[in-house]
């Protein structure tokens, strides 16, 4: 990727890196997150999992710093369960900045974060991943993009790519019926780090920086 014009009002911004790479960024430390986020980290048993949800966590401070210069350790990140109403889990937001949607991802080793005005999802996954069972691809995907990738010889990058979109679209909290043309979708494969990563969003522009430019 490369690097785009600082964001402004009308910009979502998005990043994808690596976790050693946010690990490594000299801005970004695990005393930035809050008592609760520590307390979860530690219930977290396997190294590399943490870890990545570490790195996620961080990623999108350095976004909501970037994109509404509060500081990285503000205390206004949280999650709300839109299910059970509890705290500590469930879609990302920010504290009295209700105008701000935020979302982050993480998935073996790769991480994204996007922040922006309005609803905002994020998804990010191995190049080399095939999703699957086909038969929950079929009752999830369009019937018109399912059918498409399906007839190509090999259909696990489409169908990758229209996972991962669907998956973002779910966290921006838009079903497909009501999208009507709402949501806007950004979609990418980042080659250095072999993910396919993609945004949906209710802006216009969506910038997207590498780690090292943040």
């Amino acid at each position: 990727m490369t690097g785009d014009p600082e964001p402004d009002q009308a910009t979502a911004l998005a990043i994808v890196a690596t976790t050693p790479e946010v690990l490594a960024h000299p801005d970004l430390d695990e005393g930035l997150l809050a008592p609760w986020e520590r307390r979860r980290l530690a219930g977290i048993r396997l190294p590399s999992r943490r870890d990545d949800v570490l790195a996620a966590r961080l990623l999108v401070r350095l976004c909501v710093t970037r994109v509404t210069g509060l500081p990285p350790d503000t205390p206004a990140l949280a999650q709300l369960c839109p299910g059970c109403g509890g705290q500590g889990h469930g879609r990302p937001y920010l504290r009295g900045r209700p105008e701000v949607g935020v979302s982050l991802s993480h998935a073996d080793g790769l991480v994204a974060a996007a922040v922006g005005p309005g609803a905002i999802g994020i998804d990010v996954e191995p190049a080399t991943r095939r999703p699957g069972p086909v038969r929950v691809l079929r009752r999830l995907l369009p019937d018109a993009d399912f059918a498409e990738a399906t007839a190509q010889p090999d259909s696990g990058p489409a169908l990758l790519r229209l996972w991962v979109r669907e998956e973002a679209r779910l966290k921006a909290g838009r079903s497909r019926q009501a999208d009507q043309g709402e949501i806007r979708f950004l979609e990418w494969t980042d080659r250095p780090r072999a993910a396919v990563a993609a945004v949906a969003c209710t802006t216009r522009i969506t910038s997207r920086i590498t780690i090292a430019s943040a």
